[in-house]
């Protein structure tokens, strides 16, 4: 009987050694099953991460950003009282090349019809048509006649140091004519340079010339200048270009030629007969401005940069 009990208890043991055994092997199987999925979802982290990183979700490309075709410096009307809050033009989808007819009617004639050139001033145009869209300029006094042969208009206030309450920097300044060769080619020639070349050599600002002039110096807003003559500096010019007189130009040099009083600063002139701008208005880009040859030789000149006196 004793050995019967002994022999079942060592079957027993053995068979509780076996499924502890296979327990112990599942139990492996689980770890290295778990240790495999968890390394597979680390690599796989890592890759979706680099993916993620590099931009692989977006569903398109983000493109970048176009550039403003113009920037407009904010000017504080509280600093300068002459300023006007008039807002500010856009600074993107804004005409940049052609043409645009503005035309200006005063009270010594009119109208005076002017090419706006947008390939190469487009913010000073810009600038232009937003003000004269608020009626920024009708009834307004041009309030100087220039040393340099201009009538100076686009100051509200009369004072030459009005406008808006915005400025732009300076666009399409001309540069000085190449001196005419001296006949005395020795090395201590050395002539006094001329406030306007000679007739044969391109001018600065020929007479019909539209730029805009600033207040201070760089500062471009709404003040202007029509040329009734022809102008260069004896210094690097300063005044840009904004387009050029194609019809008119007979009132502008007609109202150049008016007497002048001291407008008040001084040691600057204006018309004795105050020269108002009744209305000034800005056309569609690349609409044909209107040119009376019969009335103004200017409009039949060519599309170059100099329009004879």
């Amino acid at each position: 009987m004793a050995s019967s009990k002994k022999r079942q208890r060592k079957l027993a043991r053995a068979k509780l050694d076996r499924q502890m055994a296979r327990r112990a092997a599942t139990q492996r199987r689980k770890r290295q099953i778990q240790a495999g999925i968890g390394a597979t979802l680390v690599l796989a982290l890592i890759v979706l991460g680099s993916i993620w990183a590099l931009g692989g979700f977006d569903s398109e490309p983000k493109p970048a950003a176009d550039p403003p075709d113009c920037l407009w410096t904010p000017q504080d009307p509280a600093v300068n009282v002459h300023l006007q809050d008039v807002g500010m033009p856009a600074e993107s989808g804004l005409p940049t090349s052609g043409t645009r007819p503005m035309t200006i009617t005063t009270n010594q004639g009119g109208p005076v019809t002017v090419e706006l050139d947008l390939d190469n001033a487009p913010c000073g145009g810009a600038s232009l048509a937003h003000l004269a869209g608020q009626g920024f300029f009708d009834d307004t006094t041009c309030h100087e006649i220039t040393v340099e042969g201009a009538l100076r208009c686009g100051d509200p206030s009369g004072t030459g140091q009005g406008g808006p309450s915005y400025s732009l920097h300076a666009e399409n300044v001309p540069t000085l004519p190449a001196p005419a060769p001296s006949d005395d080619d020795s090395p201590s020639a050395d002539p006094e340079p001329s406030a306007n070349p000679a007739p044969d050599q391109p001018q600065a600002y020929p007479a019909g010339t539209v730029a805009m002039i600033s207040d201070p110096a760089g500062v471009f807003a709404s003040q202007f200048l029509i040329f009734f003559q022809d102008f260069t500096p004896s210094e690097h010019p300063q005044y840009s270009v904004v387009g050029k007189v194609v019809a008119g130009l007979d009132v502008i040099k007609k109202i150049g030629a008016l007497e002048t009083v001291d407008n008040g600063s001084g040691d600057k002139v204006k018309p004795k007969t105050d020269v108002v701008i009744q209305n000034l208005t800005i056309g569609e880009v690349g609409a044909a401005p209107a040119t009376d040859p019969s009335t103004d030789p200017s409009a039949a000149a060519s599309a170059t940069p100099t329009v004879q006196s």
